[in-house]
């Protein structure tokens, strides 16, 4: 039976969105579901290493968060940069989109940006005429639910402790919580998906079928692969890492060394052939990661964990609490 997109919503009260992080990286909440018994439990997120054994694997996304959002000198236009195929070729959405046609500039410290192409999605294609700093002109892109621009504590708390590989405009939420410490007392590996925009974006085909899925670029090495390949339990933390994992998976039953782009779309009905557990914050109503999650435990068993959160006061969201799926 087809499901629909309104099947994966909820009523979440505007006091339970996290807008800002803990203090502590590692103090969130974590509830942990029993797929096998349907069991919830709810324990701190500093205890997740008493769900782990020497033969498990913790697989993480390496991915490091750019300050996309740019704003010409001026202040007349937004740019929010979403792929940069070379440094002086950026793909972006654009704000206002009617002043940014073919041809049209815009400036942005002393370099020059001309529209070469508007694509099917919208965005503009802009070739400069030199390097444009982001770090320098540019600030987070932090998700629209938060209700506020970033500041300065966001380029600390906004990143994981293992941010490496340049390239996000989103963070890998899940990742958010671990420090050091936490990681020290798990074994764990990394991959890397440059989290886009995309993900934030809720479902608005009436029929999930229907909904045309994001691509997000990845990466993985031939250890990290072979480390996966000889795990007896493996541990996504994030849908980020699900969704290659999963890409992979369906490709072959021994991963290797790989990079390319996924759009892989996960909604109930999937079968998983990599991913034996998944650590996730709580997600959007009627988004694709409340599908993948949904595919992973259940959908009756996530929207009954969900419920239980919000009547709980869990916190929401990028900055919110997490969940493990056992």
């Amino acid at each position: 039976m087809s499901l629909r997109t309104d099947d994966f919503d909820f009523h979440l009260p505007d006091e339970l969105i996290a807008s800002r992080p803990l203090q502590n990286r590692s103090g969130s909440r974590m509830l942990v579901i029993h797929r096998d018994s349907g069991k919830i439990e709810h324990r701190k997120f500093s205890d997740i290493h008493d769900y782990f054994s020497e033969d498990d694997l913790l697989v993480l996304n390496n991915t490091k968060v750019i300050p996309a959002r740019i704003f010409s000198n001026d202040e007349s236009i937004e740019l929010v940069v979403t792929d940069r195929p070379n440094p002086q070729l950026w793909e972006c959405m654009v704000r206002p989109g009617k002043k940014m046609k073919v041809g049209r500039t815009v400036e942005v410290g002393d370099a020059v940006g001309t529209v070469v192409e508007i694509l099917e999605n919208g965005n503009r294609l802009i070739e400069w005429d030199q390097f444009v700093d982001v770090h320098e002109h540019g600030s987070l892109a932090l998700p629209h639910y938060m209700g506020r621009d970033s500041d300065t504590a966001d380029l600390d708390r906004y990143q994981t402790v293992f941010a490496e590989e340049e390239g996000a405009i989103a963070a890998p939420t899940a990742g958010l919580h671990f420090t050091p410490a936490v990681l020290e007392k798990i074994d764990h590996t990394f991959l890397t998906l440059h989290v886009g925009i995309g993900t934030f974006r809720p479902v608005k085909a009436e029929k999930i079928e229907d909904h045309d899925m994001h691509s997000e670029r990845f990466s993985i090495s031939a250890e990290t692969a072979e480390r996966i390949n000889q795990a007896k339990c493996v541990t996504a933390v994030g849908t980020t890492c699900t969704r290659v994992l999963e890409s992979l998976g369906r490709e072959s039953a021994t991963l290797a060394e790989s990079r390319g782009e996924t759009d892989i779309f996960i909604y109930p009905g999937f079968e998983f052939q990599v991913v034996d557990r998944l650590l996730t914050n709580f997600h959007l109503p009627k988004s694709t990661l409340i599908m993948l999650v949904s595919a992973f435990a259940g959908k009756d068993l996530i929207m009954k964990a969900y419920k239980e959160a919000v009547q709980e006061g869990y916190r929401f969201y990028s900055y919110g609490d997490c969940m493990l799926i056992l």
